[in-house]
């Protein structure tokens, strides 16, 4: 099923264990921004380190941001080209689930679009239960809702149950 919207503000979270983590972070943010359609109208979340979750082998703790960017084109193409910056840093096409990464771009929302396909599943389905997801966005949109949902953001991270340890504030301004 292909989508067409226009400007719509896309949630995509940021995270990234291998390597120059902040370094990985900022030149993914840079080349999102490069395609985004309004640049200046894009927020991100500061940047938090978090330890690994459900990782296949052991593995450092993460750093994760989220941003709230804008694009004119459709989820599946936004999706192609966080993939493509992913295999451009290196990440391997083929890959174990939750394994350690040089980088890893998730959709979290597109507006309040409601999308199930093969590759694509917006909003994210894990974006309710993952501390390191929550936090960050909830710093850029506390009273926004996900479509489907009646609590914001904020009252999501408030609910939250979760195992995960409190995140770790590395840096506001990135």
């Amino acid at each position: 099923m292909k989508t067409t919207n226009k400007d719509l503000p896309f949630g995509i979270a940021f995270g990234s264990n291998i390597g120059n983590r902040l370094e990985n972070l900022s030149k993914a943010k840079e080349l999102l921004l490069a395609k985004s359609s309004n640049p200046s109208s894009c927020i991100f979340s500061s940047i938090y380190e978090s330890a690994p979750v459900n990782c296949s082998e052991p593995c450092g703790p993460f750093l994760n941001a989220t941003a709230e960017m804008h694009f004119d084109i459709s989820p599946e193409r936004l999706l192609y080209i966080c993939l493509d910056i992913e295999l451009n840093f290196g990440r391997p096409k083929i890959r174990k689930k939750n394994e350690p990464r040089i980088i890893d771009l998730d959709i979290l929302y597109a507006g309040n679009l409601i999308l199930k396909t093969n590759h694509l599943k917006i909003p994210h389905p894990e974006i309710l239960n993952r501390r390191f997801v929550l936090e960050p966005l909830a710093e850029i949109r506390p009273n926004f809702i996900l479509p489907n949902q009646v609590k914001s953001i904020m009252e999501h991270l408030s609910s939250l149950k979760s195992t995960e340890p409190p995140l770790k504030l590395i840096q506001s301004n990135w």
